[in-house]
């Protein structure tokens, strides 16, 4: 257990250093707090299962390729590519604005995919494998308000104060009630989103869909255009994921 537990805080730091040219064997041993004989050890045993890779001239260390296959094999897994990408590209070209998808993971939402529009030159750029605090941005709030009361009420306390808890329900509530969720320079000052929630056969929250836009552009009449879009796109996916067709 304890092996597992530092193998995936090395996967960890490697992946919020996933734009940079690699990590080096100190800086890994400092930020995860192991002494460099336990590191250099760990590091060979994850490079043996293809987890981390190294760099034969600069010696940095960087994820290995296996993360992308146990991704993809997750994408299959929740009907990504069959049922819920085609839609994804469909909206964001319809729109014209980049589209995210965010799945639910604890008190936490990951971003696993955006496409973007290659009209739009003005783009919002949150990256991939983000994970975000369930109770920030349009995605989050709308998985939060499609959730059971039950499983929304055993998250909120652990991302907001007590006091704070009464008024966000009430958030909640109307979005519910509106079937969407709007956000405006919640993460990203001068920025908008609006989203949907995406359910399963059984009723299970599974995901939501999002637009993002800049808040200049963002007129009354662009906000019902794109309300209304989101909303259709939203309800395809979940009949497509409903039916299993």
């Amino acid at each position: 257990m304890q092996s597992i537990i530092r193998a995936m805080t090395v996967a960890k730091v490697l992946a919020s250093h996933s734009t940079e040219k690699g990590v080096t064997i100190s800086d890994l041993s400092k930020q995860c707090e192991l002494p460099l004989s336990t590191m250099h050890r760990l590091l060979q045993a994850m490079i043996k299962q293809g987890l981390v890779e190294q760099d034969e001239r600069s010696k940095t260390y960087r994820l290995g390729i296996r993360w992308l296959e146990y991704g993809l094999q997750v994408y299959e897994s929740i009907d990504y590519v069959s049922k819920i990408r085609p839609e994804l590209e469909r909206l964001s070209k319809e729109v014209e604005e980049s589209v995210y998808l965010n799945k639910p993971l604890g008190n936490e939402a990951i971003i696993v995919e955006r496409i973007d529009s290659e009209k739009n030159p003005i783009r919002i750029y949150d990256q991939l494998g983000l994970r975000i605090p369930m109770n920030i941005g349009a995605a989050n709030k709308a998985m939060l308000a499609a959730m059971s009361t039950d499983k929304s009420f055993a998250i909120l306390p652990q991302l907001l104060p007590g006091d704070k808890i009464a008024e966000f329900q009430k958030t909640l509530e109307e979005i519910r009630k509106q079937g969407f969720a709007i956000s405006h320079s919640e993460r990203t000052e001068g920025t908008s989103s609006i989203a949907v929630s995406l359910k399963d056969g059984f009723g299970r929250v599974i995901g939501a869909i999002s637009i993002g836009v800049v808040s200049f552009n963002l007129t009354e009449e662009r906000l019902e255009y794109l309300r209304t879009k989101v909303i259709e796109t939203g309800k395809r996916i979940s009949a497509k994921l409903a039916s299993g067709s």
